[in-house]
């Protein structure tokens, strides 16, 4: 009896050596994990290792799939969806990210004006009254406005707004449901349309318009109803937001719960619960750069000086709805910013990085050259040059 109280007593033991290790392990793993986490979030040498050597999140020119171009034929390139378009010759070509043609789509316009939302890509005559609007892989529709296209514009569901200029009026803006039935026309008489944006549930229209006629720049948000603007267009407006006097209105966009985001040229404001308010002043920054084409987010680039001949790129990344700031600094000035959806490109010349709204960097591509333009969507991007375009998976 003795010795099987002594043989229990010693297999517990082993046992509870065993937990006892096992604890000892798991909690260096976790306290390692925290380390590492905390290392990523507030180093950023360490960061950008872990970006090259674990996530492998940098890419050379070398090692991207090429698509060739004829530069004779004076291709246009952009991204929409996860395709790479290429209009060239009344030929709209989509590649996938393999860098293969995966159709060929008739689309008779030479100078075109592109938009894109979802899996749907509108694409508009500059100057011209031609329209077409791509679903995916294929044409949905196409057809003809009354004036000339200055702006095309596709919110997530396939509804097109399209701005016209060239009539008896200073500019018109006509809608269109996915299937291509022209829904309404609303005539602008006195004030010039800027911009346009219809809200995610189709239910308004939003107009930035400008007022030039007088010695003062008068601008203001329009939204309409498109239920009442199917039925009577000329008692359709829902309510006005007039700005200040000599205040310019450049872009507006939807984002979710009826919010617009209203960009100017000295400030960036939000409209939402019938109250306009600015989210973020340029007033005593120097702001090289903004954009709100982002899904409940916009970004601004603000130059910091970093030394006599040296300065930073800051660029804020602010949440529509909480108004919090996400920041992402470049250590050397930004050519050209680029933003879509959840994407933000920063050209810094021979290098493209790719950030999303939370701030951390997606993808870095390094060039041997200049990097003269970019295109992006959500999953991928086009690195543009004069003879081919180079294909970017995010």
């Amino acid at each position: 009896m003795r010795d099987y109280w002594e043989e229990s007593e010693t297999k517990n033991k082993k046992i509870n050596a065993k937990k006892i290790i096992l604890s000892i392990v798991i909690s260096i793993l976790v306290v390692a994990v925290i380390v590492i986490v905390a290392l990523y979030i507030t180093n950023n040498e360490f960061r950008n290792w872990i970006d090259i050597e674990i996530f492998r999140k940098e890419i050379s020119q070398d090692k991207v799939t090429t698509i060739e171009l004829d530069e004779s034929d004076s291709p246009n390139v952009y991204a929409f969806n996860k395709y790479i378009g290429i209009l060239s010759k009344n030929k709209l070509a989509l590649y996938g990210s393999s860098g293969e043609e995966e159709t060929n789509l008739e689309v008779k316009i030479t100078n075109p004006l592109f938009d894109s939302a979802n899996r749907f890509l509108a694409i508009g005559e500059s100057n011209g009254q031609k329209i077409y609007v791509i679903e995916d892989k294929k044409v949905a529709w196409e057809s003809e406005v009354e004036g000339n296209i200055s702006k095309v514009y596709v919110n997530k569901n396939g509804y097109v707004a399209v701005i016209m200029t060239g009539m008896s009026y200073k500019s018109g803006v006509q809608v269109f449901d996915p299937e291509g039935n022209s829904l309404f026309i609303s005539f602008l008489s006195s004030t010039v349309a800027m911009d346009i944006s219809i809200s995610n549930d189709n239910k308004y229209l939003a107009i930035a318009e400008v007022d030039t006629s007088g010695t003062i720049i008068q601008s203001n948000v329009r939204i309409i109803s498109i239920e009442k603007a199917r039925i009577d267009p000329s008692n359709s407006v829902e309510s006005n937001y007039k700005s200040e006097q000599n205040k310019l209105i450049v872009n507006i966009d939807y984002q979710d719960k009826d919010r617009i985001v209203c960009m100017y040229t000295d400030t960036i404001n939000i409209i939402e619960n019938n109250q306009e308010s600015v989210a973020f002043d340029n007033k005593d920054k120097k702001i090289i750069a903004q954009s709100i084409d982002l899904k409940n987010y916009f970004a601004t680039i603000q130059e910091e000086s970093s030394g006599i001949f040296s300065a930073n790129s800051v660029i804020n990344i602010v949440n529509v709805e909480n108004k919090s700031t996400q920041n992402y600094t470049v250590e050397t000035s930004i050519k050209e910013m680029y933003a879509k959806g959840d994407i933000i490109a920063l050209n810094l010349g021979t290098e493209v990085e790719f950030i999303n709204t939370a701030g951390w960097l997606v993808k870095r591509y390094i060039a041997s050259q200049e990097v003269s333009k970019v295109t992006i969507s959500d999953s991928i991007a086009g690195i543009i040059y004069r003879d081919k375009v180079e294909i970017i998976n995010l």
